[in-house]
C-alpha cells in the first residue's frame, strides 16, 4: 500500500490531464455522430419507458417518500433548512475543462469525523455528523465543535445515512432474487421440452464464452459502456454486504436566482443544474444514494405509472366526449385530436416543472436516455455499476431544491489519518541535534529525498492550499479541522526546513560530486513543479476575488480574510531564491559534465 500511495499523488494529477482530453475527444466524437439530431429519451407517460429502465438502467432504483420512517422526512428536511440559513451551503470553485469556474450549486460536506471528498481539483472537507456513540466530534479543549442547531441537523443527516445503508442493501439483495427467479422461470434448461441435455450444456457454454468476450472487450476499451444494456445490476457480494455510506454532499439550488443555466444538449431534456457526469473518487461498484427535497414543499402525490398517465388521459377525453354529446354538439376527429395533444402538451410540461435526474448510457447515441421525475422526499439509488458505465445529470425544476447524496468515498488517501502518517514519514528525516539545537538530514539518498519532496508537494497543494482557499470558509460554524490543520501548517514548515537543508548540501562544494548531482536533481524537479503548482493558485485566488459570488456565501470576502496565510509571500520570496541559487548549480555541473566528456573524447 505504502509504494502505491506515494506515487497516488502525482499519478492523479497526470490520469486527470488525460481523461480530461479522453472525454474531449469522445465529445466531439459524439457531437459528429450525432450531427443536428436528437437522441430520443423516455419518461413515465411516455410507452416503453419502464420496459427500457429494465433493460438498459437496471440499477436504478426510485424509492418514493413513503418508503422512509415516520418522521424522518421532517427531522431531515429541517437540518437541510438549518444547514442553508446558517451559510453552510457554499459554491465551490472548481476545474473544468482547464478553467475555473464557480458551480450553479451550492454544497456542504457532511460525514465520518477526519474525511474529505474530491472533485474536479477541489476538495471538500467534512462537518462531522453527530453520531451516538461517535468520538472524535469535538476540539482541543473538549468543546463540541459546532453549536447544537447544528448538531442536531448534521445527527439528522446521519439518521438517514443509515436508513440508507440498509435499505439500499436491501433493495439490492430483492433486486437479485427477482433477476434469478425470473432467469429460472424463462429458462429452457430442462431436458424434454425439446432440447437435449449435451445441448444445453453446449448452449451454456456457449453463453459463458460470449459473456467472457464482451467483458474483456470491455475492459480493453475503458469504457463498459458500448452495449445497449447494461452488466447485471448484482454487485459481487463482498460489494452487496459492505453499504457503508461515509459522506453526503448536501446540495441547495434555487433556479429563479440563476441567470443562465445551460440546456440539455443531446437529448433536449431541459435546463440542467447539474451536467452530465460520473460521480468521482468512490469506491469501485459502491453504491450512491440520494434523497430530494422540494422546498417549499409540493403537494403530497401518489407515484404516476405509465399506465396511470395515460388511463388519466384517456378518462378526460372520454368526459370531454360525454359532455359534447350530452349538449348535442358533435365533436370531429380533429378537435379531439387536438384535445389529446393538448393534454400530452399539458403532462410534459407539468413534468418538466419538477426536477428530474436524467440518465444515459455513456458516450452511446444509440440507447434512449431516461428522465425519472423526482417529487418532494422521493429517493433513488444507482447501485452496482451504474455509475460507471452511465451518466447522470439533474434537471432543474421551477422551485428550490435541496438533495443530501451519500457515498461510499475512497478513504487510502483522502483522510485526516492518512495525511498526518505522510507528514510523520517525511519528518523522520529530520534530526534536532538538542545540545546545539541544530537540524540536519539524517539521509541523503536519493531515493528518500524524491519521497520526502513529494509528500511535501501533497501536504502543500492537496490539503493546505485546498483549506486556505475553500475550506477555511466553513471555520466559522465548525471548529473541528482548525487545530489539525494548523498542526499541518506547523509541519509544512518543517518540510520546507528541510528543502532548505538540502540545497545547503547541494551547496557545499564538500559534498561528492555525483552525489550532488543527483540531489541537485531531486530538488531541481521538485522546485520547479512547486513553482508550477503555485502559479496556478495564485490565478485561482485572483479569480476568486474578481469573478467570486457575492450573495449567499460572502466567498470573496473569506478568501481576503482567510486564504492567504502571512507567509505565503515569504514562501514565494523564498522559492524564487531557490530557483535561482539551484539553476546557479545546475550550470556548474552541465561545465563539470562538458570539462568530463572533452577529457574522454
Amino acid at each position: 500500500m505504502k509504494p502505491r500511495q506515494r506515487k497516488q499523488y502525482f499519478r492523479n494529477m497526470k490520469r486527470s490531464d488525460d481523461s480530461e482530453r479522453e472525454k474531449r475527444r469522445k465529445r466531439r466524437r459524439l457531437i459528429q455522430e450525432l450531427g443536428e439530431q436528437r437522441i430520443p429519451y423516455l419518461s413515465p407517460a411516455d410507452p416503453g419507458f419502464q420496459e427500457l429502465w429494465d433493460s438498459s438502467y437496471a440499477g436504478l432504483a426510485l424509492r418514493q417518500s413513503s418508503a422512509l420512517p415516520d418522521g424522518l422526512h421532517e427531522r431531515v428536511q429541517s437540518a437541510l433548512i438549518t444547514l442553508q440559513r446558517r451559510g453552510c451551503l457554499l459554491r465551490d470553485l472548481v476545474r473544468v475543462r482547464d478553467r475555473d469556474v464557480f458551480t450553479a450549486v451550492s454544497r456542504a460536506l457532511v460525514g465520518q469525523p477526519g474525511y474529505t471528498y474530491r472533485y474536479l481539483d477541489t476538495r471538500l472537507f467534512t462537518i462531522p455528523w453527530h453520531c451516538e456513540g461517535e468520538e472524535g466530534q469535538k476540539d482541543e479543549k473538549e468543546k463540541p465543535c459546532c453549536d447544537s442547531d447544528l448538531r442536531d441537523a448534521c445527527k439528522a443527516l446521519w439518521e438517514l445515512n443509515q436508513f440508507f445503508c440498509s435499505d439500499v442493501k436491501q433493495q439490492t439483495n430483492a433486486r437479485g432474487v427477482k433477476r434469478s427467479r425470473s432467469d429460472t422461470e424463462n429458462s429452457e434448461d430442462t431436458p424434454g421440452e425439446g432440447m437435449c441435455e449435451e445441448s444445453v450444456k453446449d448452449r451454456l457454454l456457449e453463453e459463458k464464452q460470449e459473456k467472457e468476450k464482451k467483458e474483456e472487450e470491455e475492459e480493453d476499451s475503458g469504457q463498459g459502456c458500448s452495449h445497449s444494456s447494461p452488466p447485471s445490476s448484482t454487485p459481487p457480494p463482498d460489494v452487496a454486504g459492505l453499504v457503508q455510506f461515509n459522506i453526503t454532499i448536501i446540495n441547495y439550488m434555487d433556479p429563479s436566482a440563476m441567470t443562465q443555466l445551460k440546456e440539455e444538449p443531446y437529448y433536449g431534456m431541459g435546463k440542467m443544474a447539474v451536467g452530465w457526469h460520473h460521480d468521482e473518487d468512490l469506491v469501485p461498484l459502491s453504491p450512491v444514494a440520494v434523497y430530494s427535497y422540494s422546498c417549499p414543499a409540493e403537494p403530497k402525490k401518489e407515484e404516476v405509472t405509465e399506465k396511470d398517465v395515460e388511463g388519466q388521459s384517456k378518462e378526460k377525453v372520454k368526459e370531454k366526449e360525454t359532455e359534447t354529446e350530452g349538449e348535442g354538439e358533435g365533436t370531429s376527429k380533429e378537435e379531439l385530436k387536438e384535445e389529446r395533444e393538448g393534454l400530452e402538451k399539458e403532462e410534459v410540461q407539468k413534468e418538466k416543472a419538477c426536477w428530474r435526474v436524467g440518465l444515459k448510457v455513456a458516450w452511446d447515441i444509440h440507447t434512449p436516455g431516461l428522465a425519472l421525475p423526482l417529487q418532494s422526499g422521493d429517493c433513488y439509488y444507482m447501485t452496482a455499476d451504474l455509475n460507471r458505465t452511465h451518466q447522470h445529470c439533474v434537471l432543474a425544476g421551477e422551485t428550490a431544491r435541496f438533495s443530501s447524496t451519500h457515498r461510499v468515498v475512497q478513504c487510502c488517501t483522502g483522510t485526516l489519518d492518512y495525511i498526518k502518517k505522510r507528514c510523520s514519514e517525511a519528518l523522520e528525516n529530520l534530526h534536532t541535534d538538542p545540545e546545539k539545537n541544530t537540524k540536519s538530514l539524517k539521509s541523503l539518498l536519493p531515493s528518500a529525498l524524491q519521497r520526502i519532496e513529494d509528500i511535501h508537494s501533497e501536504v502543500e497543494f492537496e490539503w493546505l492550499r485546498q483549506y486556505w482557499f475553500q475550506g477555511r470558509r466553513y471555520a466559522r460554524f465548525c471548529s473541528w479541522w482548525t487545530k489539525p490543520m494548523e498542526q499541518m501548517e506547523k509541519d509544512w514548515k518543517e518540510m520546507e526546513r528541510m528543502t532548505q537543508l538540502l540545497l545547503d548540501v547541494v551547496e557545499d562544494e564538500n559534498t561528492a560530486q555525483e552525489n550532488r548531482r543527483e540531489m541537485a536533481d531531486v530538488l531541481l524537479n521538485a522546485l520547479t513543479d512547486r513553482q508550477q503548482h503555485r502559479q496556478t493558485w495564485r490565478d485561482r485566488y485572483k479569480l476568486a476575488l474578481m469573478e467570486g459570488p457575492t450573495s449567499g456565501d460572502s466567498f470573496c470576502e473569506e478568501q481576503t480574510v482567510n486564504t492567504s496565510p502571512p507567509f505565503i509571500s515569504l514562501c514565494v520570496v523564498v522559492l524564487l531564491s531557490q530557483i535561482q541559487q539551484s539553476v546557479t548549480i545546475k550550470k556548474d555541473f552541465h561545465e563539470v559534465r562538458s570539462t568530463e566528456n572533452q577529457q574522454n573524447m
